[in-house]
């Protein structure tokens, strides 16, 4: 039901990139929207989805199996809490905007800047309604109703698209820029709009009130200020990439966020999803200490190998086919071949890291369902230490060493970022074993999974020169559906369980 709802939301995702790309492509004012709407996206990173589910499902899960009344006040009065801390942050963020832009884009001058600033004022208090929203995911996620939070994004997506195909032939540039961030401001008041109906039933009505659960929110808040802190680390890093981004050639910030677009999609679909998933239910787990570290080790392990067969061929097809993803989604209108090379660059980068990633995700959830974010954290900062590094030399010397154009330092950032993912991942596993054992996927397994897939994008390219000069969408249908379907079949023919179960749930034998 997570993939489910995270489908939807990405497939709407990226119709809105298709249609953001069309009016600007990779222009000045692309750059100042991305750049703009990243500022206060922090918020949504610190007091958001990863803090809250770090730090208050697991309590708010054991004491809905204990006292659900007491559950229900609890979940209120961290509600409470969070509108008023975000509330605070919003109103000082509006304020300091111009420091935040200095700071954190000084390549910019000019128009591009002060465009830059409007922006970020707008998108400051939409995204203190998504902060809110992921308390809603909380409270959903732990009664078991996941459809409903992960494909409310949809109606956030749904606004923007609206809005740029409402006013984009009669607006251009900066100007259409702005009538789009308010376009985001709506969409986040309808993200949120949409699952507090369901919130306010599951918690009876309860009025929220800071004095409800002090106990038990105060554990949440002790939980919450290491993920909150790591999550801090990681945003600044996110921040430090922009900065870097901003220093290259106009036109690496949007290809930057055009690629991350894309190669979040795997991290959320099928990452994202199952560590969401599995939080509640490694939370819920009880007995003695043996009999949890059993159970524990086992959905880890199922999880992993569930991951894996998903995120490897979505890292083989980024390396392989990466402009034919590229090209059927964005190129049209103002974005050309050239500009989807260079995303396809990026994406290349962002393929070394990607299964890191996804297994770092639910190796973090592991600990959190064990209560403990400071180990997580103390990870969290090496990564950091690495990606800063790395990305600023892999971004501004590297392309210089190569002999090759600056901006295609833009790769650089994802290739640094997807090395420091390996080293967080390692880290992680190293530090659980102590805890639960050994953990892990085998090799021989693993080796199933890239051998089918290269093997598959082997196939994929057959297909793609013999419909060359076709349409960009003729040519994405026909190599990578040959891709999906030859990665399938060769999993299958392998042994490979979870290729097995698709196809008989297919009605395949």
């Amino acid at each position: 039901m997570v993939a489910a709802g995270i489908f939807l939301s990405r497939i709407l995702g990226l119709v809105r990139n298709r249609v953001f790309a069309h009016y600007f492509g990779t222009s000045a004012s692309a750059d100042a929207f991305n750049a703009a709407f990243k500022l206060p996206n922090f918020l949504q990173n610190l007091f958001g989805e990863g803090v809250l589910s770090a730090s208050f499902i697991p309590v708010y899960v054991r004491l809905l199996q204990q006292d659900r009344d007491q559950a229900r006040r609890v979940a209120a009065a961290i509600g409470a809490l969070l509108g008023l801390a975000v509330s605070a942050v919003v109103l000082v963020g509006v304020l300091v905007t111009p420091a935040l832009v200095t700071i954190f884009t000084p390549g910019f001058d000019g128009e591009k800047r002060e465009a830059t600033i409007r922006l970020a004022r707008i998108f400051f208090p939409g995204a203190g309604l998504l902060v809110l929203s992921a308390w809603c995911l909380g409270v959903l996620n732990s009664h078991g109703r996941f459809f409903l939070s992960y494909a409310a994004p949809v109606f956030w997506n749904l606004a923007i698209i609206g809005t740029l195909l409402i006013f984009g032939e009669a607006a251009g540039g900066y100007r259409l820029a702005q009538i789009a961030a308010w376009g985001s401001v709506a969409g986040s008041a309808l993200q949120l709009g949409v699952q507090l109906p369901a919130v306010v039933s599951l918690l009876g009505g309860v009025l929220p009130s800071l004095r409800n659960g002090a106990e038990a929110v105060g554990t949440v808040v002790r939980n919450s200020l290491p993920v909150f802190v790591g999550r801090g680390v990681v945003q600044i890093s996110s921040y430090i990439d922009t900065v870097i981004a901003s220093l290259l050639p106009t036109g690496a910030v949007a290809a930057i966020s055009y690629a991350q677009v894309l190669y979040t999609l795997p991290v959320s679909l099928f990452g994202m999803s199952v560590s969401a998933a599995e939080l509640p239910a490694m939370s819920s787990i009880t007995g003695d200490e043996s009999e949890r570290t059993a159970q524990l080790r086992v959905r880890l392990e199922g999880a992993l190998g569930q991951i894996a067969f998903l995120v490897i061929p979505s890292a083989i097809v980024f390396l392989a086919l990466g402009d034919v993803v590229a090209g059927a989604l964005y190129q049209t209108g103002a974005f050309t071949r050239e500009m989807t090379v260079y995303v396809w660059a990026i994406l290349g980068g962002s393929a070394i890291g990607l299964l890191a990633s996804t297994w770092g995700r639910l190796y973090a959830s592991t600990y959190y369902a064990l209560q403990d974010t400071r180990t997580p954290l103390r990870f969290a900062m090496v990564r950091v230490g690495v990606t800063l590094g790395l990305g600023y030399l892999c971004a501004l010397y590297l392309p210089l060493k190569l002999g090759i154009e600056p901006r295609w330092g833009a790769a650089g950032i994802t290739l640094a970022s997807g090395a420091a993912a390996w080293i967080e991942y390692h880290l992680l596993r190293r530090g659980l074993a102590s805890r639960l054992g050994p953990t892990g996927v085998p090799l021989r397994f693993l080796a199933k999974l890239w051998v089918s897939a290269l093997a598959a994008a082997a196939a994929a390219w057959v297909v793609r020169l013999a419909v060359e000069g076709q349409h960009l969408l003729v040519v994405a249908l026909f190599s990578l559906g040959m891709y999906g379907a030859a990665y399938l079949a060769i999993t299958a023919a392998l042994g490979v369980p979870h290729a097995r179960r698709l196809l008989s749930r297919a009605g395949w034998r």
